[in-house]
């Protein structure tokens, strides 16, 4: 299975009307977990690099819902670029797979919905230990 297919970007519908935009986001409908912790990043710059971390049992889906930016997926073999362009859209990541966020706009706010409540021990924020974790060496 390719990355892209284990990424998958999703469309949330745009319920707006005339008074505005409303776009409604439901855990394990519009996107495939029951939302446990949700957090927004804002105030960086395009030299800013967040993220740079894989998990190990929290999944995640990544929303600008102002501005945009980008997201690096990668699982060690393969990688792609995902360019958060529009608050209808987001990108789902799984467990096990790193990614970076960076190239934020001035107005970013990328929201992030998580499956998880936050525990610190599950993060591998170190990118050679993820490669030898996903090798399965010790």
């Amino acid at each position: 299975m390719s990355l892209k297919d284990l990424c998958p970007v999703l469309h949330f519908r745009d319920l707006g009307d005339e008074r505005g935009k409303l776009v409604v986001i439901e855990g394990s409908r519009a996107i495939p977990f029951s939302i446990k912790r949700v957090f927004y990043i804002y105030d960086s710059d395009s030299t800013v690099v967040r993220g740079q971390h894989a998990n190990r049992e929290s999944e995640f889906v990544l929303i600008n819902v102002a501005g945009t930016s980008k997201v690096r997926i990668t699982d060690g073999k393969e990688e792609i670029i995902v360019e958060l362009n529009k608050p209808m859209m987001g990108v789902y990541i799984p467990k096990m797979i790193w990614k970076d966020m960076y190239d934020f706009s001035p107005d970013s706010v990328l929201l992030v919905l998580a499956s998880t409540y936050y525990d610190g021990n599950e993060y591998i924020r170190n990118y050679d230990d993820y490669l030898k974790e996903m090798r399965g060496d010790k």
